[in-house]
Order: structure tokens, then C-alpha cells, then sequence
């Protein structure tokens, strides 16, 4: 088997998938916050993107979609760190594919996707022995997002386990430079917010591997050999749990560092296997194709996502619902030769993206005006999911 032909096949499917996952897509209103209103990496990426390729939904998505593909890159690399077989590697970029937040980190203008990508590109070349070019980029992490932080904390944990006094010191620098630069509230009183963090990483993972996770963890804690990777994953996890405990976290700022210990599963799962004898491995064979026919049911679903709203009373129910209607009304409005309109804040700043204006004489909304309002109904699968109306205000 051609391991570099099958890579490229893999990446190359993921690709063409995700490019048709965005063609399904509308801009989101956090999304249009992000692209419009903040001044940040993210911000200043996607606006470089759409600078030359346009302001459409492909070069907005595009950046998140070059990271996914390095990031997979990357995972069969630091893979190679824990495991030995080719085969094993592939399963763990596999794995790591059909997660279901990375795939969401690749489709969604979020920061995750970054993290993800630049925590594995430091992971590669720490333990390639470029320790140099790893403190280099742990230091212009600092300017990118704020969820670094963690990262610093799990590296400064492993420092001080390996008794590495200069890297030890060097991220507890930056871990309190980027408690400057963004602080990290904590605030209020004990609310449980901890199931909803633990919810929120098993719909990250899905629910089995997320327990496969949690038992690998806890596993190498106990009797295995601990390396940069558990460190990293150990104290994000750790770290979301007891922040949880007083407030609701943004899990974006701590799944990144947690999804790449993937290698340790498979690494974790593949001993257990190999040890036993053949008639004693049904049960992980078992465990094998449930859990891998879980992911895929995931992985699919979130391409035909739109066919879940025929079975849906109420569209706005439905998970992509914020990522829907937007691209498909201005494409409506424009097609009436609408150009501009005046509508709610939120609907507003995402028909912007997409040339619609605000122009105080036409009103959009969920009821007609006057008995010339024209009806705009967004569908999706020939089931209406939206209707608005166009009012002409006369003045």
C-alpha cells in the first residue's frame, strides 16, 4: 500500500466534501461579527482571503479548510511518534477526520481550526528535537488567539515533569503574558456547569470515543509513560472541568488541545488488542465497528443535514439552522431586483455579506406591511423552512 497516495486520497475526498458542505452553507451572524466588526487573526485572515477570491462563502471558509488539510498532515506525522505501523497511523488520522468537531472546525469560521493546526505543527517539531523553531512558534502563538493559554499551561505541566527548567520558564512567561493580553474571567458562583462541558466534548468526540478518551487519560495518568501530548490534553481537560465548576466555558478555547491525543487512543486500543488472544478480541472488534459506524453516521450527517429539516416541526430547532437561510434570501431579494433593505440587526449584518444593503426604503420582515409586500419563502428539500416579506416604503 502507497501510504502517501492513500493520504493524498484521503485529504483529497475530505476536500471535495467540505467544499460541497460550504456550498450549503450561509454566513453565520457570529460570523459576520467576526468578518465586519472584529480586529483580530481571524478577522484580518478571512478578510485576506475574500480580498482577492471575493467576498463569498468558499474564500470566507477557505482558510479553515487549509488548516484541516495541514492539520491532517500533521496527525499522521506526530502520529509516527507513538506508533510504529503504518496501517495504525492511517487509523489515526482517520479517526481524527471523522471527529465530529473537526470536521466542524473546518467548515465554521472559528478559532479551533487554528489552534488545532499550529498546537500540532508545535507538537511535530518539539518531538522532531527542533526545539528552537517550537519555543519560536509558542511565542507567536501569543498574537494569535487567546486559547493558547492552555497550551502553555499543559507545556509549562510537562516542562516541570521532565524537569526542563528553561522551557518551564519560558511558558509560564507566556501563559501570564497571555493572561495580560486577554485576561481569563472567573466570576460567579458554583452553577454545574460541568455536565454541560462534559456534553459538549462527547458531541466533539462522540459520545464513545469521548469515553475511550476520558479512559486513556485517566489510564496513562495511572500506569503509562506520559509524554507532551498527554500533558497537553490532561491539563485542558482538567483545566475546562474545574472552570466549568463556577461559569459556562467557550469549549473552543479548550478542545483543540484535547482532540490532538487522538494517537494515544489508537496506541491505547491497538495494545489491548494485540495482547489478547484471537478468540479473546471479539469484544474489541465489537467496539471497533460500532464506534467507527457512529462516526460515520455523524460524519455523513453533517452533509445531509438539510434533510433533517423534513422531520423538524420547528426549523429553527434544527443544529445548522443559524448557518441556513441567508445566502438563499439575498439570492432571492437580489433575483427582485432588491439590492438593500431594512431588517433586524442580526439578519442585517449577514445579508451584508452578501450585497444586500441596508436601504430604509424596503422592509424586511416576518409579516407583510401593505398589500403590495411581496413573499419570499426560503425551501429547503421542497419543505418551507422561511418566509419573509418585502414591503415598499413609501415616502
Amino acid at each position: 500500500m502507497n501510504i502517501r497516495l492513500t493520504l493524498f486520497f484521503l485529504i483529497a475526498c475530505d476536500v471535495v466534501l467540505l467544499a460541497y458542505g460550504i456550498g450549503t452553507l450561509s454566513i453565520s451572524y457570529k460570523e459576520a461579527v467576526v468578518y465586519f466588526d472584529n480586529r483580530d487573526f481571524l478577522h484580518y485572515l478571512v478578510r485576506f482571503f475574500t480580498s482577492f477570491l471575493g467576498q463569498n462563502d468558499y474564500a470566507l471558509r477557505l482558510p479553515f479548510v487549509l488548516f484541516h488539510a495541514g492539520s491532517i498532515l500533521l496527525m499522521y506525522k506526530v502520529s509516527g511518534y507513538f506508533l510504529k505501523k503504518e496501517s495504525y497511523r492511517l487509523l489515526s488520522v482517520v479517526t481524527f477526520m471523522l471527529l465530529p468537531g473537526i470536521v466542524g472546525s473546518a467548515l465554521l469560521v472559528n478559532s479551533a481550526g487554528a489552534a488545532i493546526f499550529f498546537t500540532l505543527l508545535f507538537v511535530f517539531l518539539f518531538l522532531r528535537g527542533n526545539k528552537i523553531l517550537s519555543i519560536l512558534l509558542l511565542v507567536a502563538m501569543l498574537f494569535i488567539d487567546n486559547s493558547f493559554m492552555v497550551l502553555y499551561l499543559g507545556v509549562f505541566a510537562y516542562a516541570v515533569y521532565v524537569k526542563d527548567r528553561s522551557l518551564a520558564l519560558i511558558c509560564g512567561f507566556l501563559f501570564l503574558a497571555a493572561l495580560q493580553m486577554y485576561g481569563f474571567p472567573m466570576h460567579g458562583k458554583p452553577k454545574g456547569y460541568i455536565i454541560d462541558t462534559l456534553i459538549s466534548y462527547s458531541l466533539i468526540f462522540s459520545p464513545l470515543v469521548f469515553l475511550y478518551f476520558f479512559y486513556t487519560i485517566y489510564r496513562i495518568l495511572m500506569k503509562e509513560e506520559k509524554n507532551i501530548v498527554w500533558f497537553i490534553s490532561f491539563i485542558a481537560l482538567v483545566f475546562s472541568i474545574l472552570i466549568s465548576y463556577r461559569q459556562r466555558i467557550l469549549i473552543d478555547d479548550f478542545a483543540p488541545y484535547v482532540v490532538i491525543s487522538v494517537p494515544l487512543m489508537v496506541k491505547m486500543f491497538m495494545t489491548s488488542y494485540r495482547i489478547r488472544l484471537p478468540e479473546l478480541r471479539v469484544g474489541h472488534k465489537v467496539l471497533f465497528v460500532f464506534v467507527f459506524a457512529m462516526l460515520f453516521a455523524n460524519f455523513t450527517a453533517t452533509y445531509l443535514y438539510k434533510y433533517f429539516y423534513l422531520y423538524i416541526d420547528n426549523p429553527k430547532k434544527h443544529f445548522a439552522y443559524k448557518y441556513n437561510i441567508a445566502k438563499e434570501l439575498a439570492t432571492k431579494l437580489k433575483s427582485l431586483k432588491i439590492f438593500g433593505v431594512t431588517t433586524t440587526k442580526r439578519l442585517q449584518k449577514r445579508l451584508a455579506f452578501y450585497g444586500i444593503e441596508k436601504n430604509s426604503r424596503f422592509i424586511l420582515s416576518q409579516k407583510p406591511l401593505n398589500a403590495n409586500s411581496k413573499k419570499v419563502t426560503i425551501s429547503y428539500i421542497k419543505k418551507p423552512i422561511k418566509t419573509y416579506y418585502v414591503s415598499k416604503v413609501n415616502k
